[in-house]
Order: structure tokens, then C-alpha cells, then sequence
């Protein structure tokens, strides 16, 4: 079972996407299958605990950025409902990911959130498969 993450960022959206992303990356990287929490044996819960970018480069001339990292931070808990013991528990747990807002590329911050976004859900499905 992989409840919503919680948010409680400015950064609305995210916990929906990236709840969505780890049950994709669960079902196509495992033989574990996602089930309702009255029939799962184990549970995946987080919050996304910090939202940030930071700049990576800067035009020499007008000093605006020319590419920045978006960073997503989570905290998650992997349960086994049957006994209550944990899985896997990580702290600080973070993917960043690259986007370039300056013409003539121009894209714009969701590019980056969701690149990070799927890199978080490929982290963290990786991670439960080396706990188990």
C-alpha cells in the first residue's frame, strides 16, 4: 500500500505526483504488486520535507541563471503491517535534477520538479528492494 505523501511545502501538486511515480516504479522495476491497505502486508509512507533549487550557472553578462537544480527532500517509513516491524526507514532522503530556465530554452520550474520527481521515485523503489 503507498498512501499520499504528505506535503506541507509551498510546492503544491508534488506529493500527488510523486505517490503516483513510486506506484509505477513499484510495479514496473518489482513482482510486488500496490494493494489497498485492508488487503496490503507492508506500507510506504512519507512527507516531503523541503523543496529547493540552487543556482548552478550564471550568464556572464546579465547574471541571470542559466541552469539551476531543483532538489526534492522526503522522510519515509516502509512498514510491514502484518507485524509492525519497519523495512526501511530513511531520513533527508533526496534526487535532484537539472533544468534551464533562459531562452532559447526557456523551460520552466515543473520540468525540473518532475525530473527530480521521477529520480526520487527511482531512489527510493531502489532502496526498498535492497532492504528486502
Amino acid at each position: 500500500h503507498v498512501p499520499m505523501f504528505k506535503n506541507p511545502t509551498f510546492h503544491r501538486g508534488l506529493e500527488v505526483e510523486l505517490t503516483d511515480a513510486i506506484i509505477k516504479e513499484i510495479q514496473r522495476t518489482t513482482p510486488w504488486k500496490v494493494a489497498s491497505d485492508s488487503v496490503a502486508e507492508t506500507s510506504l509512507g512519507g512527507t516531503i520535507t523541503d523543496v529547493s533549487m540552487r543556482r548552478l550557472s550564471s550568464n556572464r553578462d546579465s547574471g541571470l541563471a542559466q541552469e539551476l537544480a531543483v532538489s526534492i527532500t522526503v522522510d519515509f517509513d516502509w512498514i510491514d503491517i502484518r507485524t509492525g516491524k519497519t523495512l526501511a526507514s530513511r531520513r533527508s532522503f533526496s534526487a535532484s535534477e537539472t533544468f534551464v530556465p533562459t531562452k532559447p530554452v526557456g523551460e520552466r520550474l515543473e520540468v525540473g520538479e518532475h525530473a527530480a520527481v521521477q529520480q526520487l521515485a527511482r531512489d527510493i523503489v531502489a532502496e526498498l528492494r535492497s532492504g528486502w
